[in-house]
């Protein structure tokens, strides 16, 4: 392995991070360790100044350019939260920064970037997906000899993202079992395993990772670092199509196992921290605590610590959240429903078709005086999973059934 962070650099970076990063807390989450039979212990990463751990890193990068560097200026990429950390960092330090970030971020972000960084940042917005957004940074940076501040492959990020498995191991006395991690590039996932390979070596360590973008998952299992060819953006904070070549490297070796959660399970997840714990987390905020029911029986009565790692989230963005979340639980179906052309239909499909628990939440008609039916899209929202069939049964019993559309995206994407 050409570089693994060397426990001292982590060290040096904590004192680095303490002019901008205060300690983050580490606290039992009494519902989870109650669910789950264990202790889980939350790593509040989402209580920074920025609302994520990406401060340690962008930090600890931008402290160690020399004056030459810092005059030239730096250049980042970002889906956003390691944007506010180099906008912080610019601001603090008094170094000029171009920021580019992907055209389909959060509008939140955008502004907290700009917020966080004042008259020294720049922001551009460019492509789809944070590759997109990186590609243009370094040709920006190649053209005007400028330094790029990675996000996660670049040793001086993976120490200072190192420095929250010190604050871990420095705010519990008994020894940590489990450590799960969200993955994006694997910056925090590699630091993580630096510091316990060398302090707490039974420790193990999950990286997850959203559904629709395995890319480190995808790249050990492929035993090299592949791109994907295409992600799901919505988890936006952990939704790489590449991770780093030296996060890559240093994951494959040491982390225990890569697990991911679909993107509808992180949307319930966010709802009930904010419902029950009235924690608000963004969704790669949110990926480590959706995981955790698929490691249910190897935690049980052991010390897990889940990190939190971010909390920008877009409010703007609740109804789609609460949408995925609907229809990861079987809760929420789109019908095409085939309305006869005579007066009362509507009222008997409402009256004779629907359950007593039954919602009607989405619903789109044309009215076709030469046609003995109509087509409609329905979107009922159901109390229980196992009312979809008799619901199905009936809608097919009084001919007003014409095509059930959540299982055919293609379709879906286009009428909902």
């Amino acid at each position: 392995m050409s570089y693994f962070p060397n426990i001292d650099d982590i060290r040096k970076a904590a004192i680095t991070i303490r002019e901008v990063a205060a300690v983050m807390p580490l606290f039992e989450s009494i519902r989870y360790s109650k669910q789950f039979n264990a202790n889980i212990l939350l790593k509040r990463e989402d209580l920074h100044r920025v609302r994520s751990y990406k401060i340690r890193g962008a930090y600890n990068k931008i402290s160690s350019l020399t004056d030459v560097e810092r005059k030239r200026g730096v250049v980042c990429a970002s889906a956003g939260n390691h944007a506010q950390g180099v906008a912080f960092a610019c601001n603090h330090l008094s170094i000029k920064g171009t920021i580019y970030m992907p055209s389909v971020t959060p509008k939140q972000k955008v502004e907290q970037t700009q917020l966080f960084g004042g008259e020294w940042v720049t922001i551009v917005l460019v492509g789809d997906t944070f590759d997109d957004s990186s590609k243009a940074a370094i040709k920006n940076c190649t053209e005007n000899n400028k330094v790029f501040v990675h996000p996660f492959d670049d040793p001086k990020t993976i120490e200072g993202q190192g420095t929250v498995g010190l604050e871990i191991l420095e705010q519990t006395i008994t020894p940590i079992d489990y450590v799960f991690v969200a993955i994006g590039g694997g910056g925090l996932a590699s630091g993580l395993c630096a510091v316990f390979k060398s302090l707490s070596p039974d420790t193990k360590i999950i990286g997850v990772e959203p559904l629709g973008a395995p890319s480190m998952k995808n790249s050990i299992a492929e035993g090299k670092n592949i791109e994907l060819e295409q992600i799901d953006k919505f988890v936006d904070g952990a939704a790489v199509q590449k991770v780093g070549d030296l996060t890559f490297k240093i994951c494959q070796e040491y982390l225990s196992d890569v697990i991911t959660v679909p993107e509808g399970k992180v949307c319930q997840t966010i709802l009930d921290l904010y419902n029950r714990d009235a924690i608000v987390v963004e969704p790669a905020g949110a990926l480590t605590l959706a995981a955790l029911d698929q490691y249910a029986d190897k935690i049980k009565g052991k010390n897990v610590v889940c990190i939190v790692s971010g909390s920008n989230n877009d409010i703007t963005r609740t109804a789609e959240i609460k949408e995925r979340a609907l229809l990861y639980g079987n809760l929420k179906h789109y019908f095409i429903v085939r309305f006869p052309q005579r007066p009362g239909a509507l009222k008997e499909f409402v009256v004779d078709i629907l359950g007593p628990n039954d919602d009607i939440t989405h619903f789109e008609y044309s009215k076709k005086s030469s046609k003995e039916n109509a087509p409609a899209v329905v979107g009922i929202e159901l109390k229980n999973a196992e009312d979809l069939k008799p619901l199905m049964e009936r809608m097919k019993a009084n001919n007003f059934f014409g095509d059930y559309i959540n299982d055919k995206p293609d379709l879906f994407q286009y009428l909902v």
